[in-house]
């Protein structure tokens, strides 16, 4: 396994990943809005970008994401 493209670390266990959070040129650089749902590992990845957000405290927070499978259960379009 490889470690994610990108890890954000939240307090909140909902969060929305447009993929363009930190491009410039905004949203139409990015893909649609997803919102995703960290369950009781810690963390989720979005299924578009893999950008990987994990809950701060949570189970996830602190360990080696490598080891990690991917996690994008819970991906809804808004």
């Amino acid at each position: 396994m490889r470690p994610p493209s990108e890890l954000v670390r939240t307090s909140s266990a909902r969060v929305a990943c447009d993929g363009a959070t930190d491009i410039p040129g905004g949203a139409a650089l990015g893909h649609p809005r997803v919102w995703l749902q960290i369950d009781e590992h810690g963390y989720v990845d979005c299924g578009y970008c893999d950008r990987r957000f994990v809950l701060i405290g949570g189970p996830a927070d602190g360990v080696d994401h490598s080891t990690l499978p991917d996690i994008s259960e819970g991906a809804s379009p808004q």
